[in-house]
């Protein structure tokens, strides 16, 4: 490598809510040499940002428009109601989105469930983002509905949550660009997916073993004992053990 080239390195993009440091860690035990640099972005921003080249890889909200993006479904997530602790959906294990009916239930501009009919009441204005609900939510303006991960990331001691059995869920996707399928990015592919560091996608086929001769193997067939033969010792004689045995000889006794 002369002092111009660049040392290879992955880019990850993630978008809020998903956790990538089970993946990151076995990242740095299979390719210790390769750089993995973290891209936090917003969900509604993070195509944008694969199709800009701005990460070779994200951790992306379903749907995403697979024009030019190839998308793995990694998994769904349990969606939630946010609630103060002693609102009475706490009584309840779940709860349903008729549950909700007659609450403010906030819709914030950074939605990632896509409703096509909110439930609750309507707010009189949308939050900016979800960070700024859940502070409505906590002053009790209104309750809000979002994937579990985003309830335990703006986690507070005065909140809680509950399943909403009937809502959109969210999922959770790996996505890259068509074109930009490299050799890296089927490294990580092989680690979302849980392939062994064993297994033989994204890594060099192993090279022919050598074949042996006609005369080697001719020559290996004779060192081996005929079947049904005994087999002898270094002296030429066979084994004492199991074999019957000749007397031996003495001298004349005298008369």
């Amino acid at each position: 490598m002369t002092g111009s080239e660049t040392p290879p390195s992955f880019r990850l993009a993630y978008v809020p809510g998903v956790t990538p440091a089970k993946w990151v860690r076995i990242w740095h035990e299979r390719l210790p040499d390769v750089p993995l640099d973290l891209v936090a972005v917003p969900a509604a921003e993070a195509a944008g940002v694969l199709r800009d080249r701005g990460a070779d890889a994200g951790l992306v909200r379903l749907p995403i428009d697979r024009t030019d993006l190839s998308a793995i479904p990694l998994y769904t997530e349990t969606t939630v109601v946010v609630v103060p602790k002693d609102h009475l959906v706490t009584a309840a294990e779940e709860v349903s989105a008729a549950d909700l009916a007659d609450e403010v239930v906030l819709h914030p501009l950074d939605d990632t469930l896509g409703w096509e009919n909110p439930p609750g009441r309507p707010a009189l204005e949308r939050p900016a983002t979800t960070a700024d609900a859940i502070a409505l939510v906590a002053a009790g303006v209104g309750l809000l509905v979002v994937p579990q991960s985003l309830a335990r990331l703006h986690h507070r001691r005065d909140l809680t949550y509950r399943p909403v059995t009937d809502a959109p869920a969210s999922g959770v996707a790996l996505s890259w660009r068509e074109d930009g399928t490299t050799e890296l990015v089927e490294q990580f592919i092989g680690i979302v997916r849980g392939r062994t560091v064993n297994s033989t996608r994204g890594r060099p086929p192993t090279p022919p073993q050598e074949k042996k001769s006609k005369r080697q193997d001719a020559g290996t067939a004779a060192r081996k004992p005929a079947r049904g033969t005994s087999p002898r010792t270094s002296t030429g004689k066979p084994p004492r053990n199991g074999s019957p045995r000749t007397p031996k000889r003495g001298k004349p006794r005298g008369r």
